[in-house]
């Protein structure tokens, strides 16, 4: 993985997928890969940091968004991508000349990323309300499709059985990897080649 950290470049990094896919854990395997993450910002993490207040989770998570574009700085966010925040973020961030990359992780089912949402709450981590998980489960390649745009670079990664790497996003075009497909790569590709097609 290119470093940038040494160059100089400040680097906007986006770790994206519905709850429950393995966003904390990706960037702890990007943490032993790279020393360019800058400043993390969970907003999970936060909220339940505060207790539990999703409304003050996000307000502090703004706060520490906002600081780091004010002060320059590499920071790294992991998101649902769900609303419009994370677009916003990406608009200001590429205006300041950051590089910004995506790596998003995906399951095929919301019953699978809710097994493990569940599995996380029996060891004590922090719970999500179902009814979030299948609405922003309904409407991810929609978020996902809003932050390409933006993005330099864009690495997806199937998490059924530890992180791998199934596609890249080069050129306006999805770029699969490996034989085994994930059914959710071919819907994402389907999506983005019909999403071409409205535009």
């Amino acid at each position: 993985m290119m470093n940038r950290a040494e160059s100089g470049m400040k680097t906007y990094t986006i770790i994206g997928g519905v709850n429950g896919t393995g966003k904390s854990s990706l960037t702890g395997v990007l943490k032993t890969q790279t020393t360019d993450l800058g400043v993390i910002i969970d907003v999970d993490k936060i909220t339940a940091q505060l207790g539990g207040s999703a409304m003050e989770g996000g307000k502090v998570a703004l706060e520490r968004l906002n600081d780091c574009l004010r002060k320059g700085v590499s920071f790294t966010q992991e998101t649902t991508l769900s609303g419009r925040r994370v677009e916003l973020t990406a608009s200001k961030a590429k205006g300041e000349g950051y590089y910004i990359r995506l790596f998003y992780v995906g399951l095929d089912t919301p019953e699978e990323c809710l097994a493990r949402i569940e599995n996380r709450v029996r060891r004590g981590g922090h719970n999500i309300r179902e009814e979030d998980v299948q609405r922003r489960f309904a409407g991810r390649w929609e978020a996902v499709s809003k932050i390409l745009p933006y993005c330099d670079e864009a690495h997806f990664f199937d998490n059924d059985n530890g992180f791998v790497e199934v596609a890249e996003y080069v050129n306006g075009e999805l770029i699969t990897k490996g034989e085994k497909l994930p059914a959710w790569v071919k819907e994402l590709q389907a999506f983005l080649i019909g999403r071409g097609a409205m535009l």
